[in-house]
């Protein structure tokens, strides 16, 4: 799909990876870029269009898509991450990882499909994780949220070829942003993140692996689990 002229549609574009996405389509010749957020009075970036959008709000979903008809490329990026366990997290906290991710992400899509295809199929980029193919119990909740939007993905992919909507997955490890400021260890620039998942969009990619530890892991899931787990067999 061709970036420069497209009209794009960000979640969760009011900061992190989501306002790298929406600098990142302006400054690649978009004609119009809504940058979607539950505040939008929280959205600062200029030359966007504010666009007030809640994706675990099937009204406020079916709201956006009313002013944003025009849509031509879909980018789902909103997020939440509480750090549940499964077994000892709050049940409401791991409900909102799944509302958001995975539930959130087909809402959004389902809404904003036939514009789409009004408009000539046009393209959707999820913003994924490499946890959405290996976990641990701190960010198990996020994880399963993950792995469930990678299989939305997967069969989006497929239920929207015939109206020639391309669907692009990113997946990526911990980004210099809010929601990883808790971790110790190497960060990817959100804003090189943005650049590479649209260059994916660009050329028509089925997949965007963002770093070196996404690329390992994908690598990884032909092998034998030990590998991706070496707990298992210490």
């Amino acid at each position: 799909m061709e970036i420069t002229g497209a009209v794009a549609l960000v979640t969760g574009a009011n900061r992190g990876l989501g306002r790298q996405f929406a600098a990142a389509l302006l400054a690649r010749g978009a004609k119009k870029v809504y940058a979607a957020a539950r505040n939008p009075e929280s959205v600062d970036l200029p030359g966007v269009v504010p666009l007030r959008l809640d994706v675990t709000d099937p009204e406020s979903i079916r709201a956006a898509a009313a002013q944003a008809g025009d849509v031509t490329l879909l980018v789902n990026n909103a997020g939440s991450s509480t750090g549940s366990s499964l077994l000892g997290g709050s049940l409401d906290d791991i409900k909102l990882e799944m509302d958001t991710h995975y539930f959130g992400t087909l809402a959004v899509t389902r809404e904003f499909a036939p514009i789409l295809e009004r408009n000539g199929g046009g393209a959707v980029l999820n913003v994924l994780s490499v946890l959405s193919w290996f976990t641990s119990p701190q960010v198990a909740a996020y994880s399963a949220a993950k792995s469930a939007a990678w299989s939305l993905t997967n069969a989006l992919r497929l239920e929207l070829a015939p109206q020639k909507t391309q669907v692009t997955a990113l997946h990526v490890g911990y980004m210099d942003t809010d929601m990883a400021k808790h971790v110790d260890g190497p960060k990817i620039d959100p804003a090189v993140v943005a650049g590479l998942a649209l260059d994916g969009v660009g050329q028509g990619r089925f997949e965007v692996l963002a770093d070196d530890v996404t690329r390992n892991v994908r690598a990884g899931l032909s092998g034998d689990l030990a590998g991706l787990y070496p707990a298992l067999v210490s």
